[in-house]
């Protein structure tokens, strides 16, 4: 783990816990800022994804979204407001999270050690080759997403992985990686911090980007509704 960046001891925030709250909300705030940038780095990557779902979409394809705790709520919450944004079908938009709904608001012990959970997942949703995985893990090595992408890949589907770390475990699995790395967190290990924030900025390219593309807006006006 220590080879991680997500996972690893950030230096200025060492003594987090002596620090007034002042201190802490600027800290918080200089790391988020370092985000945005980290993400565009991978301008080119996300808009190859962007032009590959809609493709996939035109030809009767669906965008399916698979994590694990918070990389697994994100996906479920841009899923959830393609229809009420852009009035797609639900099922044309999918988030998968590890150990189900009771996940979204509690942790699930284990779900996210579980391939085979994603592969029966997947299988209710009736994943085709047709459609696209994006598998969210900011570590890269969540086994959950891992199996569901290596499932997705033997359907023939294309598959997109998301993670915060480099030569992250989820390469062999992925036709197409989306890497912002975005260093350290403040409490180390908690990637619900700036991994999940550049995670959101990511998804939210893809989803609005994929419906622009679909003709679901005019100009910058929400036109199909």
């Amino acid at each position: 783990m220590e080879h991680l960046t997500t996972e690893s001891v950030h230096p200025d925030s060492a003594n987090i816990d002596e620090m007034s709250p002042l201190q802490i909300v600027r800290l918080m705030n200089a790391e988020d800022a370092a985000v945005p940038a980290a993400v565009a780095t991978q301008a080119e990557p996300i808009a190859a994804a962007v032009e590959v779902i809609t493709d996939r979409i035109r030809s009767g394809g669906r965008l399916i979204y698979i994590g694990a705790g918070t990389s697994g709520r994100l996906g479920v919450l841009d899923a959830s407001e393609c229809p009420p944004t852009f009035s797609t079908p639900p099922e044309m938009v999918v988030g998968l999270i590890a150990g189900g709904d009771t996940a979204l608001r509690s942790a699930v012990e284990g779900a996210e050690d579980d391939p085979e959970r994603a592969v029966k997942d997947l299988r209710h949703v009736r994943l085709s080759s047709r459609d696209v995985l994006v598998g969210i893990a900011c570590s890269g090595r969540t086994p959950y997403v891992i199996g569901g992408m290596q499932y997705a890949q033997s359907l023939g589907a294309y598959t997109i992985g998301l993670a915060c770390n480099e030569n992250s475990e989820m390469i062999p699995a992925a036709d197409l990686m989306i890497t912002p790395v975005v260093g350290p967190e403040i409490i180390s290990g908690s990637t619900r911090m700036k991994a999940g924030t550049a995670t959101k900025m990511v998804l939210n390219m893809l989803s609005t980007g994929v419906m622009i593309r679909l003709g679901k807006t005019y100009g910058n006006l929400m036109v199909d509704l």
